[in-house]
């Protein structure tokens, strides 16, 4: 069997020096059935090594309840069938742009800011978690005949916090199951970064988009011997919901990807290819250079202007990539494998049922609790979805101001059974993005006697920053003038209820002429399925299905206009699309259409 090690200046594979040109493909973001053409665009474009993330939300949905964990073993095994090696990146927190960067809701719902420290608690599950997913890297490490050539401990720690102690708990737990490769740390190319999420022992790396010179210095400073590795060269960005797409001309990023190079390192472009964050596990940023500010939801599109795009297609930068990279390998590089198929002309469907809000909740949600106060999303259970809090304006009295304190996200408001307003901590749907801290006012006094209902939307969990772990939903209470309102009742809605076999249960009716909130249904006509672009215009805010899968969320605040629908997904003939509208579609006949 092979033996992979970190030498004093580079690593070495059965002995012989070896750079590694990687990059990163998060199975989880790709269809299962197109893993193989993904890593065969990689490997078309000059590539050695598939680098992945493991996110624990998605496997431990409810503690030591898990889903399909053996996901990961299959990936790695389809790495090695092409011929490549993988870099394992477990966590337990990832950032990624994902939901509450991969930690389980339950979890920081429980320890707050705790998460991601020495406490005894965090640890416990932490150790339960990776003893269930890691022999799914220890069977196929390269020792083993496997292709895995590296394991990653924690994730950029140095931008969180300094406590070394959690770090070398992880790195010897690692090793205590049965992880025999060499292990690393990533933080960005700073002095505090690097003194703080590095591992005595554990081969450190950097992450950054450009400056490799500068940022090599700063990392030989602290690791004098060592290969050099820039474990993410950010070649793109990612994009938030209401605000301007964010691109990265090709040019600038191959002069930076060949810098790197130049300075005889190895590499990991983030991302090779970006994927989608289906089923609504888009994670959310904090405005502000101390990522305090205003929240900011990532959308479904993980595309981040890769050179392999979200439908798995080259683009200028994978071309000026490959001839970079060939410059780097032996012999020629493989063809570039044939675009996967699109469907075969476009279709529409005209939406032909309906339920409103309340119905769907009172057949797919939780059952409602009453409380003094407005619990959280993480202490109803709901880690993907919506709630509906429900409470009285005592009377008589004359309107005062009614508000909220602690909304992280975005509420829609009725004040017996008339929409009120949409209190917004994004600033997206036109109400103004709140400030941490910030209490939301809705534009209208409110007298009382009155029934409020607020219907809050999770746009995500913060993935990065001091902000991560913050709980979701009413953190505060809902106020009238300056009095907390309390006898609260509180249901949740949450993603996962929308299976087939549920909403089967739906009782739709016919669709309304105005503009009202709801689980509408379509049929879409495909003559032969493959790739696709679902546009939905007409709409304005929430999630969509097709046959079943959810791919996301949709919204027109922009920039993302469509949602991608991989191939598998889609059947000849019907293809039943649910859209759960939360504000009520913009235009009149709102329909769908796959192109």
């Amino acid at each position: 069997m092979s033996e992979f090690v970190v030498g004093d200046e580079d690593f070495l594979l059965d002995g012989q020096p070896v750079r590694l040109l990687s990059g990163a493909l998060h199975y989880f973001r790709v269809h299962e059935e197109q893993w193989e053409h993904r890593i065969g665009m990689l490997r078309a474009m000059g590539l050695n090594c598939v680098e992945t993330y493991v996110p624990w939300n998605l496997y431990e949905r409810e503690p030591g309840r898990y889903g399909d964990v053996e996901a990961l073993g299959r990936f790695l095994d389809a790495v090695g069938r092409a011929g490549m090696r993988a870099i394992v990146r477990p966590g337990p927190y990832i950032c990624a742009e994902w939901e509450n960067g991969g930690l389980p809701h339950w979890l920081t719902g429980r320890l707050g800011r705790r998460a991601r420290t020495h406490d005894a608690e965090y640890l416990e599950h932490v150790e339960r978690w990776f003893r269930r997913l890691l022999p799914q890297v220890v069977e196929r490490q390269i020792g083993r005949g496997g292709p895995v050539l590296m394991v990653q401990v924690e994730n950029e720690y140095g931008s969180f916090g300094t406590d070394t102690a959690y770090l070398t708990w992880l790195r010897d737990l690692l090793l205590a199951c049965g992880v025999e490769v060499p292990l690393f740390t990533s933080d960005g190319p700073e002095d505090h970064m690097l003194t703080g999420g590095s591992v005595p022992g554990v081969l450190a790396t950097a992450n950054f988009g450009s400056g490799a010179r500068k940022g090599f210095e700063t990392l030989r400073r602290h690791q004098p011997d060592g290969p050099l590795m820039c474990m993410e060269f950010w070649c793109g960005w990612f994009d938030h919901w209401g605000q301007k797409h964010v691109g990265r001309a090709a040019d600038d990023a191959a002069d930076a990807l060949r810098e790197i190079l130049e300075c005889g390192a190895s590499v990991n472009i983030y991302m090779a290819h970006g994927g989608t964050n289906f089923g609504g596990w888009a994670g959310a940023n904090r405005d502000g250079e101390l990522h305090r500010g205003v929240l900011r939801p990532t959308v479904t599109s993980y595309d981040y202007d890769a050179p392999v795009d979200e439908a798995g297609l080259p683009t200028e930068k994978f071309w000026l990539f490959r001839d970079i990279l060939a410059e780097y390998v032996e012999g020629p590089l493989p063809k570039v494998p044939e675009p996967p198929a699109r469907i075969g002309a476009p279709a529409a469907g005209a939406v032909d049922g309906w339920a409103p809000l309340a119905k769907v909740l009172e057949v797919l949600g939780d059952e409602e609790r009453s409380t003094p106060v407005p619990p959280t999303f993480e202490e109803l259970g709901v880690d993907r979805g919506v709630v509906r809090y429900r409470v009285d304006v005592p009377g008589p009295r004359q309107p005062y101001p009614l508000g909220v304190t602690g909304l992280s996200d975005l509420a829609t408001v009725y004040v017996d059974g008339v929409l009120a307003g949409v209190l917004d901590a994004t600033g997206t749907t036109g109400a103004p993005g709140m400030e941490d801290g910030a209490d939301a006012v809705l534009p209208e006094p409110v007298a009382g006697p009155a029934a409020v209902e607020l219907w809050v939307e999770s746009l995500g969990r913060v993935n990065y920053g001091p902000r991560q772990a913050e709980p979701k939903g009413l953190t505060g209470g809902v106020l009238h003038e300056r009095q907390y309102l309390h006898g609260v009742r509180s249901q949740g809605l949450r993603l996962d209820a929308f299976a087939p076999a549920a909403v089967a249960r739906v009782p739709f009716g016919a669709v309304p002429a105005a503009s009202e909130p709801g689980l509408f249904r379509a049929v879409v006509g495909v003559p032969s399925p493959g790739d696709a672009a679902l546009r939905l215009s007409g709409w304005t805010r929430g999630f969509v299905w097709v046959n079943g899968f959810c791919l996301g969320r949709y919204w027109n605040a922009g920039p993302q206009d469509s949602l991608f629908v991989p191939g598998p997904v889609l059947r000849a003939g019907a293809n039943e699309v649910w859209v759960l509208e939360l504000a009520g579609p913009a235009e009149a006949g709102a329909g769908v259409e796959l192109a």
